[in-house]
């Protein structure tokens, strides 16, 4: 799709929206109340010409603005049109540029009919915003009429949180891929539908358990689990660690958002990495927090810069995030740099937790080291699971180990308690194979030596980026993921996600842009080196043909 045709849409919406005397977030909260999957991200995209939206999307749009749908895409009118009138009229008054054209539903053969439907719409939106105003002040309330029924929107709570990982480069690969189009997928952190398989002896361990699973584990988790995961802590050299300290979760993912609605009240601050994995962020403020972005410093291997850490330490801190080995760049951290941030904790009174989802795919001889194991004077919370290692991440088993000196936070645990218990228990055929998938040799080993196809993988995508002018990469030691650096000032870059939907719509690769991991440069992405060598090859090619030629604002 051209370039004029997104402009002749936005343009359009844009003056839909100017007649209906609507604004964006009017139609977020129409969206919320047809649940319909749009956020503000997407709305930016539409407006400032960058996408068009799926078919379900657009004819909403339509219906809220009273405007033909395929008059709003595009599709009828033409685009020579709309590029004479900018030319002619010299103004950037989106109301001359266009005609309006109703909904063929509210055509009454008059303008005035219109104008009807759109001041009733606008009673209507002012009639839903009271309504919502008047229920957050407890006041003014009266029971809705069978013809104005109530409006559900979502909490408050949820208005800054966000997880652009799925958002809208995402959503225009799949409406490409709704159209036939075949795209190479790098973005995605899970390996079975790459060909990874889970090892054998885990899957008939739950074969055979199977029957025995059918009602609730304790909150905590099956006694067998948790004394499985306390044995491979104490392996870990995580100190003062019992049965009780253990809680098996639905994936890490779950147990992230326990812990920070378990600590976090309003105004809490948490020091959090950039880049980061965004689901930290997203957790730590819908609890009320407020995520402070530490750098890592790409130039130090990407490991935690200790001063910057300090710099962003207040009086409203309460703990800070570690993700090691690092997602989204491939970071292992050694001991010196652990010792740092321990100390810094120590001084300034801080949890610590640690995600350590990765600690078993690490490559080159490096070593895992568990901070926690640094810390035995400080509280400490250790996240880890079986869904990276095990390539297992659709069985959804997770846990978290609270360690050292549990006495100063007796009343978090006890948070974490009744949270755990009033979701009842995690997933317990996946809590079934956790004592088998710990035990004995572990057969990820074999992919992240020579020869091994994680190991393999890296090698092919490291070389083949980082001979590509205007990209440079550090090398990952650890997990399956890298995060190239684009020379912005080569490629006139000024917006990363605007860099990755170019790239999806040019050579049909699906990439991640750095801001998705809350890194704040516009000159990051991340690669998943998970797929096959020859379909890496393939992508790698693409990225530098592309690359040969693309300069953002230029295009």
């Amino acid at each position: 799709m051209s370039n004029i045709a997104y402009e002749l849409f936005a343009s359009r919406l844009k003056e839909s929206m100017n007649q209906q005397q609507m604004k964006p977030i009017d139609l977020l909260h129409l969206a919320e109340e047809q649940n319909l999957k749009l956020g503000k991200s997407h709305i930016s995209q539409y407006v400032n010409g960058k996408t068009m939206p799926r078919a379900e999307i657009l004819q909403f749009l339509a219906d809220a603005l009273q405007v033909d749908a395929d008059w709003l895409a595009g599709r009828t009118g033409s685009a020579q049109d709309f590029s004479s009138e900018k030319l002619n009229s010299g103004s950037t008054n989106l109301s001359s540029e266009f005609n309006f054209c109703p909904h063929p539903d509210t055509v009454n053969g008059s303008s005035a009919a219109g104008s009807v439907q759109s001041s009733a719409f606008s009673k209507r939106s002012d009639s839903v915003q009271k309504k919502s105003s008047s229920r957050q002040d407890g006041s003014d309330f009266s029971a809705p009429s069978a013809s104005q029924p109530t409006l559900f929107k979502k909490s408050s709570k949820l208005n800054n949180v966000l997880y652009d990982v799925r958002g809208p480069v995402v959503d225009e690969a799949e409406r490409m891929e709704s159209s036939g189009v075949q795209i190479l997928k790098l973005n995605i952190g899970n390996p079975a539908p790459f060909g990874f398989r889970t090892p054998d002896e885990v899957i008939y361990d739950m074969r055979q358990q199977l029957t025995e699973c059918e009602g609730y584990s304790p909150a905590k988790g099956l006694f067998a689990a948790r004394k499985a995961i306390m044995q491979y802590a104490q392996l870990k050299n995580i100190p003062n660690v019992t049965i009780e300290d253990i809680y098996t979760g639905n994936g890490v993912s779950e147990l992230i958002n326990l812990s920070m609605s378990a600590l976090l009240d309003d105004g809490d601050e948490i020091l959090i990495p950039s880049p980061d994995y965004p689901l930290w962020t997203a957790c730590a403020t819908l609890a009320g927090g407020k995520a402070v972005h530490y750098l890592c410093d790409e130039q130090a291997d990407w490991y935690p810069d200790l001063a910057d850490i300090r710099k962003k330490i207040t009086r409203h801190t309460k703990a800070i995030v570690i993700i090691n080995p690092n997602n989204p760049t491939g970071a292992l951290y050694p001991k010196e740099v652990l010792e740092g941030i321990v100390e810094i904790a120590r001084q300034h009174h801080l949890i610590i937790f640690s995600d350590e989802i990765y600690d078993r795919l690490v490559m080159d001889g490096g070593e895992h080291i568990s901070i926690a194991s640094l810390a035995p004077d400080l509280f400490c919370v250790t996240f880890s699971g079986l869904s990276k290692s095990h390539m297992i991440a659709g069985f959804r088993i997770g846990w978290m180990i609270l360690s050292g000196n549990k006495a100063i936070a007796q009343d978090y645990i006890e948070g974490i308690r009744m949270l755990s218990n009033m979701r009842l228990c995690s997933n317990v055929p996946a809590q079934s194979i956790v004592q088998t998938a710990l035990g004995g040799y572990q057969s990820v080993s074999n992919y992240l030596t020579p020869g091994g196809r994680i190991y393999e993988q890296r090698e092919c995508i490291y070389q083949a980026l980082k001979d590509i002018p205007g990209l440079s990469v550090v090398k990952p030691k650890a997990a399956f993921y890298m995060f190239p650096k684009l020379d912005v000032k080569k490629f006139h870059i000024t917006n990363d996600e605007q860099f990755a939907l170019d790239l999806l719509r040019d050579k049909k690769i699906l990439l991640i842009h750095g801001g998705g991991f809350h890194w704040e440069q516009p000159d990051h992405f991340r690669v998943v080196y998970l797929p096959r060598i020859e379909v890496l090859k393939e992508s790698a090619d693409k990225i530098a043909d592309f690359l040969s030629y693309y300069q953002q604002n230029r295009r």
